[in-house]
């Protein structure tokens, strides 16, 4: 059962009559009250995905009189039922059931309970519009816009748990592990025992309210603590081992001292999906070697490290040093193809136009597509820009409380590079132009004055909105020279290099600039006959 305070706020243009306030269908509604008088409502059952059995209570809640807009009111409600293991949204698709039961892995149940919140499970009312998977992205859009809804919302919470046996001592409530008070009752018989915990009020920040309350034992090592299942211990120490392997790279970019340890809790099966909240990472701990583990364990342990209140730093810190930890292991052009991977859906996402669609800002993205995709392709595109040693030093002098302005980034990067950077976060960052879309029209060779050497004169075109700082690579059978060249968007230039040994080809654009099409652009001297 629970019990809820919560404070709503028309952001609309228009009074409100009726208010929608949704649960997951496996709740039923007891009642909502205002000022101590109950409200009169319509309960419907609605069809979305953003509840892991595929549907919402929904409540109808007829206002005494109308909610203006900007104006706020206090309402309590009541509701209870169960949260068991659900995958029928999943099974729906035709996903097999192992993989959907592990993927859907929230409930309540005895010995663990894990509430992921809106997208999971709905264990608390939300205000959203229905979405079902497989009609676009819908499902994450809406969940990204819950995100950036309630976002300043403040959320404080009282948990009381039932249990027989060994009473649970672990509680994360919105990614904050909270101390469990003594039981105040030990079971019986006849009767559970009760254990308790509470989180003090916190800001919510780009997060859902998450519960989740279990048994587990720590092995704390390195710098990283590990909750682990009882039965389950000899896996802890593979993430540890993970998690030292990766660390030199995470430091490399990020200094070597963390602003939070890095938490890990084991989840009830070892095939359970991964989930992360801020410097929590929920998994089920397998047998698997470190060497496998320590890529996950790189974009988490860089949480540790890096902290913003901005989500597209925030996460897209960790994705560009999950990228780095592959460029690391592997090479620099597997790194690139692993991001690649993703600039499909980014370019999807991206309006053709900045006339034809708003698209989104990274400083306000609400899609994961921007604030992780697009915001690790800035990341390693700042990185070419400034040179390692430059950018790593920008991201280790970042103070998030520091962060107050929406330009502060952008002028802690200019300060330790000395580049004035105006022209790529106005493009980049602040405003959402799309993506650049370079070809080469033309390459042309002749001799130049110097024996042995030749003149290379290539036409690069942007037929994209967004200007952008591309490398281009000429070759030649005695060497290789890169450059930089800067293409406004909606423009042409021709840029000039010089190079030892008749050219053999020209590359412009080595994957790290995502493009609406191909990121890597070829042409030989052969294709010019």
């Amino acid at each position: 059962a629970v019990r809820v305070r919560l404070e709503l706020r028309n952001d609309g243009d228009q009074p409100l009559p009726v208010v929608p306030l949704q649960i997951s269908s496996s709740l039923h509604w007891e009642g909502i009250s205002l000022g101590g008088n109950m409200l009169s409502m319509v309960v419907a059952k609605l069809n979305s995905d953003t509840d892991h059995t595929g549907q919402l209570n929904e409540a109808a809640i007829e206002l005494p009189t109308p909610l203006a807009p900007k104006s706020t009111l206090r309402l309590e409600a009541a509701y209870s039922g169960p949260i068991e293991l659900d995958a029928r949204r999943l099974l729906a698709l035709g996903t097999p059931d192992d993989l959907a039961e592990q993927s859907d892995w929230d409930r309540i149940s005895e010995g663990f309970t894990g509430l992921r919140g809106f997208g999971d499970t709905v264990w608390y009312p939300v205000s959203s519009v229905p979405a079902l998977l497989g009609d676009q992205a819908k499902v994450f859009a809406e969940i990204g816009s819950q995100k950036l809804r309630q976002s300043d919302a403040t959320v404080t919470m009282r948990v009381s748990v039932e249990f027989y046996g060994v009473a649970p001592n672990l509680a994360v409530l919105d990614g904050h592990i909270v101390e469990m008070e003594r039981p105040t009752a030990m079971p019986t018989s006849e009767y559970p025992g009760v254990v308790s915990c509470s989180l003090a009020p916190v800001k919510l920040g780009f997060a859902l309210p998450t519960l989740f309350i279990a048994s587990r034992t720590l092995q704390e090592s390195s710098g990283v603590r590990v909750y682990v299942r009882e039965d389950n211990a000899a896996n802890a120490q593979g993430v540890v081992t993970a998690a030292t392997m990766a660390r030199p790279v995470v430091e490399q970019w990020l200094g070597s001292k963390p602003k939070q340890p890095l938490i890990i809790i084991d989840l009830p099966e070892t095939g359970d999906s991964a989930y992360e909240q801020g410097p929590v990472l929920f998994m089920g701990l397998a047998a698997d070697p470190p060497e496998k583990l320590a890529e996950p364990l790189s974009h988490a342990l860089a949480h540790a490290y890096f902290t913003s209140s901005r989500e597209w730093l925030d996460e897209g810190v960790a994705a560009f040093i999950g990228t780095l930890w592959i460029e690391h292991i592997h090479d620099r052009t597997l790194a690139l193809e692993t991001l690649d991977a993703s600039r499909g859906a980014l370019a999807f996402a991206e309006p053709p136009s900045p006339g034809e669609g708003a698209g989104e800002d990274l400083l306000y993205a609400s899609d994961s597509i921007y604030y992780r995709t697009k915001a690790a392709y800035v990341l390693w595109m700042l990185r070419d820009m400034l040179g390692d040693k430059q950018f790593a030093a920008a991201l280790q002098a970042y103070d998030s409380a520091a962060d107050t302005s929406p330009e502060y980034f952008e002028h802690l990067v200019e300060r330790t590079s000395g580049k004035d950077l105006k022209w790529f976060f106005g493009d980049w960052v602040y405003r959402d132009r799309g993506l650049p879309d370079i070809s080469i029209a033309s390459v042309n060779s002749s001799p130049a004055a110097h024996e042995g050497q030749y003149l290379v004169a290539v036409d690069i075109s942007n037929d994209g909105f967004a200007e952008a700082e591309v490398p281009v690579t000429v070759r030649s059978r005695d060497s290789t020279l890169t450059e930089r060249v800067r293409v406004d968007g909606k423009a042409k230039t021709v840029h000039r290099m010089t190079i030892n040994g008749a050219p053999d080809e020209v590359i412009v654009n080595d994957g790290t600039v995502p493009e609406v099409q191909a990121t890597i652009h070829k042409r030989t001297f052969a294709d010019r006959e």
